[in-house]
């Protein structure tokens, strides 16, 4: 009985090794089937007019991709030159406010018993030094007559003097006390927007606290930092088309400023850009674009035209042969780099040589092609 077990297993054994070569064979024969069958070669590609493009002479403009925030040229924070209370305040964010406007008042009380009382010493100290003149006066005449000594007449012009720096001291003091009382009214100085209202009606503040924030929107800048290398090529005057936050517009601003020197802890040179159509736009928007470093006249195609998997680069281009259109590939000398200003949305766009103007080009989207590959259109192609 063990016998016949012992065999029975050796059986299945033996079946179940016949079954895996018999289907490894069978999968190796299958594969060597596929690889003889003849590949399926592709022999036409249809093509939409959005694929192509017609090379054409275009302005490029060298550029020097940056970013920054638009800043308001005019920029105050309005802070709290006394402490006290506040006791009106007349402004809220957005509120258009002119040169010189009232926009809050610090409870003046205080100020105004200090003022008075500085005008009274004033007044004290004027009274002192008015005796302590006719003193001098009468001294003076009575040393002319051998009345009185020399020293009498000196101690009583000293007292005057004293007298004099007495008063004068305390004027200083009055307008001291003056300025305090008129610190206690806030004015803006210039006309503008509030941008933010940082106390309230009855809080109490104290000295150098923020009160409002005012922004002259009128004039508007962008602040772009750079790094040191890429700061050399800047001049004032040079002209960037900026896109501000991601909206499909895009605006001039041109090169205003230059820092002289490089920020301490991030080694950035900061570049100010005057935007030259301010309206409609806001303080602390976020901008990018490109700064115009040069421009050339070149015959252009789009970067991602040019393929670059052969040993030189080439685009793909459609010719008519016969009554068939077919790809062909067209080797080219690559040119400077830069963007079109007249479409700052597009990519960027690359010089070449050995592409005739009117050529329809092939954009880089559609990947490699092969040539001689028949092309037809979606719809009739127009240039």
């Amino acid at each position: 009985m063990k016998n016949k077990t012992r065999w029975l297993i050796i059986a299945v054994i033996v079946l179940a090794l016949i079954a895996g070569i018999w289907r490894a064979l069978a999968s190796k024969r299958a594969q060597k089937e596929a690889a003889a069958a003849p590949a399926v070669v592709q022999t036409h590609i249809e093509l939409a007019n959005s694929d192509v493009l017609t090379a054409s002479v275009r302005d490029i403009t060298q550029g020097l991709a940056i970013s920054g925030t638009v800043k308001a040229l005019n920029y105050a924070v309005i802070k709290a030159r006394v402490a006290g209370e506040i006791k009106d305040i007349t402004v809220r964010e957005g509120d258009a406010v002119t040169a010189g406007q009232v926009l809050a008042r610090i409870d003046p009380t205080e100020y105004q018993r200090r003022w008075q009382q500085a005008q009274e010493q004033a007044l004290a100290a004027k009274a002192q030094m008015e005796i302590a003149q006719r003193q001098w006066d009468i001294n003076k005449a009575l040393v002319a007559q051998g009345f009185i000594s020399k020293i009498a007449s000196d101690n009583s012009l000293a007292s005057y003097q004293g007298a004099l720096a007495s008063h004068k001291a305390a004027i200083a003091g009055a307008d001291v006390a003056r300025k305090s009382l008129d610190d206690a009214t806030l004015v803006a100085p210039f006309s503008g927007v509030i941008a933010l209202r940082a106390a309230q009606l009855g809080e109490r503040v104290s000295i150098d606290a923020k009160i409002l924030e005012l922004v002259d929107l009128r004039q508007l800048e962008v602040e772009a930092p750079l790094s040191p290398s890429d700061s050399i090529d800047v001049r004032v005057g040079q002209v960037a088309t900026l896109q501000l936050e991601d909206r499909p517009t895009y605006v001039k601003a041109k090169v205003q400023r230059i820092s002289p020197s490089a920020q301490a802890g991030s080694r950035s040179v900061m570049v100010y850009l005057r935007l030259d159509q301010p309206q409609g736009l806001r303080h602390g928007l976020f901008a990018k674009g490109t700064l115009g470093l040069g421009k050339s006249q070149v015959m252009a195609v789009p970067l991602s035209a040019v393929r670059s998997d052969r040993a030189q680069p080439y685009v793909q281009v459609v010719e008519k042969v016969g009554d068939t259109f077919q790809v062909a590939h067209k080797t080219v000398v690559v040119g400077v780099t830069g963007t079109d200003l007249a479409q700052p949305e597009s990519e960027p766009w690359v010089g070449v040589t050995g592409l005739d103007a009117g050529r329809t080009v092939i954009k880089g989207q559609v990947g490699a092609l092969r040539q001689g590959l028949a092309v037809t259109y979606t719809s009739p192609k127009t240039n």
